[in-house]
């Protein structure tokens, strides 16, 4: 089946895993899916990840959630950047979420990182996703 949105589908399953206290949930894996998830693990939003093939030149990526006292660490995760409108951002007006507590990842042309690291690299690019 195709997907119009692989990343906005992959933050919902994260979302919908954490509201069922999963310990992990499965998506299909991509690049763009990888480097997300190292930036939410770099932040401390998950434990981590893993990719496993299921047959050859299909492999799908194992998202260990994370929890703090029973509750999710992610109260929050949206996605900004949509197939039907894309929403990029300069260096300038880099939005914040809630005040700097939360991150927006960001695709640019040195990768894909957090508002942080963006704002230190000075450079823009598309608002993938908020969390917080």
């Amino acid at each position: 089946m195709a997907l119009s949105d692989p990343l906005g589908d992959m933050l919902t399953r994260i979302r919908n895993g954490q509201r069922a206290r999963m310990s992990s949930v499965d998506s299909p894996a991509s690049k763009l899916r990888s480097n997300v998830l190292e930036v939410l693990k770099r932040e401390g939003y998950i434990r981590g990840y893993s990719q496993e093939q299921v047959r050859p030149g299909v492999a799908n990526l194992k998202i260990e959630l994370k929890y703090h006292e029973g509750e999710p660490v992610i109260k929050q995760i949206a996605r900004v950047s949509k197939p039907g409108r894309r929403v990029y951002s300069k260096i300038a007006d880099l939005p914040k979420v809630y005040n700097g507590l939360g991150i927006a990842i960001l695709s640019t042309p040195r990768g894909v990182m957090s508002d942080n690291e963006a704002r230190a690299a000075n450079v823009g690019g598309e608002v993938l996703c908020r969390v917080f």
